[in-house]
């Protein structure tokens, strides 16, 4: 349809986007943000709201309706559709959380709730320590049951707490910051940073494992300007380290942001965080501002909120997404250090990974790569779900065992409970059996058996769970989060389920449709989504033929 057929804008749709979104000329790249101010504001993103904010960027009002449409946090009501309840509850019904009862409390609150409270099922909110989380409005309620979450509907409790993280002033009176001002000043050279980080071994911490110092080095030697993109989206189910550090010491990472910028020669920076993160978002904003002030010459940082969607996790699906647009993967070459932010080179990391990157250089490389075992280095920060005593973040060394992991960390399994199978990785690693618990967990040790660590999202399951059960949760998450634009990965998914929820597997069909998506899909997604079903046939053949 043309333009001239369209239907005008209400004037008064006009006003209220712009008194949102600011009266002067409106960027591109920053479509998500306005999106979020009017769903922040109204609940919902209406059809006259996204034609106003078309109008006002100059974009077709196809452009923005494709992006609100393909994250999951927007709200959009079409034409003629009546407007949500004002306030949500979503029920994460992720792998841990399905575990805890997460079904039984989405029931319940159905029940209790009616209509005056919309009850959402949604992916891992990244808690899984407390499963099962529900979320009330923007407060997430751990170990969550009907009356926990009534109370904080009656209460008004919507609003996501501040965590009570160190703050710039208490890590400066510790000794932070002083190895990023010696760098600045000259007493550090760029050529010592990156050399330690190499002989540390430090690899990605997002899961894909890339060695750190090389990368540095990469981006460094292409042209000016460079930009970052920081990566803590950390969507994949199981995962929330980055959250946990985040909660307690932001400026860590935010020194070691600073000297990688440093280092590589960054002109701007830009840290992507889930929107599930809220409480996080507001503190991180708050420390960011305290740290302009104190470093004004410090490259210019920009936090960009992301909107519900997995796939972002992928570096350069999250640069589309960061540059306002659906959070497609890009196909590659040209690789995001080459080409990446707005056309530039561009150093992208997970938080995590610059986390450590103040200690190593304080502490000398030979620390961090002496913690391992079996021949493995450095140390590895375990997010731990399911049926342990001691759910959590568990900072462990690198090619540590499962049951070492159990036993010395996590104060061994909840009583009435065995070791049953385990998922290394998160819902993308795959899953093994208690008989190979004695595997170093760690970068390559666990492929030849169709698994890896990636995240070091570790789900514990017992004699009381199914892996066949945990391997349908797992593809029927990555079949919700496909961004469909690879037809293995957007129909593979799908008809995978639906596969794997009859009773008789067509196993044959299923290793076909598996090896297509692993062979033809165009990012991680669809290439790894195949790994639990996969390991169900290889290492729990009896749950196909009559077991639980």
């Amino acid at each position: 349809m043309s333009r001239r057929h369209l239907n005008p804008v209400p004037s008064v749709a006009i006003e209220e986007v712009r008194a949102l979104v600011g009266a002067g000329t409106l960027r591109r790249d920053l479509l998500i943000e306005y999106l979020h101010r009017l769903q922040d504001s109204y609940g919902f993103l209406s059809a006259d709201h996204l034609a106003a904010l078309a109008e006002a960027m100059k974009l077709s009002r196809a452009e923005v309706y494709e992006v609100a449409t393909f994250y999951h946090h927007f709200d959009v009501v079409r034409e003629g559709e009546a407007t949500p309840p004002p306030l949500t509850v979503r029920v994460c019904n992720s792998v841990a959380c399905e575990m805890a009862g997460a079904n039984e409390l989405l029931d319940g609150l159905r029940a209790a709730l009616g209509d005056r409270v919309r009850v959402r099922a949604v992916p891992c909110v990244g808690r899984c320590e407390c499963a099962p989380v529900a979320v009330v409005g923007r407060n997430p309620v751990g170990e969550a049951d009907v009356r926990a979450v009534q109370w904080a509907i009656d209460a008004g409790a919507v609003d996501a707490p501040l965590p009570e993280a160190r703050g710039l002033a208490d890590y400066r009176a510790a000794g932070g910051y002083r190895l990023y001002a010696d760098c600045v000043a000259g007493r550090r050279g760029a050529e010592d940073v990156i050399a330690a980080l190499e002989s540390a071994n430090l690899r990605g911490l997002g899961g894909a494992g890339f060695p750190a110092g090389r990368k540095w080095r990469v981006v460094c030697g292409m042209p000016a300007p460079r930009l970052m993109a920081v990566n803590i989206d950390e969507g994949e189910p199981g995962t929330f380290k980055d959250r946990y550090y985040l909660e307690r010491d932001p400026h860590r990472f935010l020194e070691g942001m600073l000297i990688a910028a440093w280092a590589v020669g960054i002109a701007k920076i830009y840290i992507y965080l889930r929107d599930e993160y809220a409480g996080l978002r507001t503190m991180l904003g708050e420390e960011l501002d305290a740290l302009r002030a104190a470093f004004p010459n410090a490259p210019e940082t920009e936090l960009r909120r992301g909107a519900g969607a997995y796939v972002c996790g992928e570096e350069s699906a999250m640069i589309e997404s960061i540059e306002g647009r659906r959070g497609q993967p890009r196909l590659r070459p040209p690789y995001v250090a080459e080409t990446g932010l707005f056309g530039r080179p561009t150093l992208e990391h997970n938080m995590e990974t610059l986390y450590w990157v103040r200690e190593i250089v304080e502490r000398g490389a030979a620390w961090f790569a002496s913690q391992g075992r079996r021949g493995r280095k450095g140390l590895r920060s375990f997010s731990v779900s399911g049926r342990v005593v001691k759910p959590g973040v568990h900072l462990a060394p690198a090619g540590i065992t499962l049951r070492e992991l159990v036993d010395e960390f996590c104060e061994g399994m909840l009583p009435g409970h065995e070791l049953y199978a385990y998922l290394p990785g998160g819902a993308s690693g795959g899953i093994l059996p208690a008989s190979l618990a004695g595997l170093p967990l760690d970068f390559d040790t666990l492929n030849e058996h169709g698994c890896f660590i990636g995240s070091a999202a570790i789900t514990v399951l017992s004699q009381q769970d199914s892996a066949r059960a945990v391997a349908l949760n797992a593809m029927r998450f990555f079949a919700h989060e496909s961004c469909g634009k690879c037809t293995p990965c957007r129909v593979g998914t799908a008809k995978a389920a639906i596969l794997m929820e009859r009773e008789a597997w067509d196993v044959p069909l299923l290793k076909e449709l598996a090896q297509t998506m692993q062979d033809a899909s165009i990012c991680g997604l669809g290439q790894a989504a195949p790994n639990p079903l996969l390991s169900v046939m290889r290492f729990f053949p009896h749950e196909l033929e009559g077991g639980k």
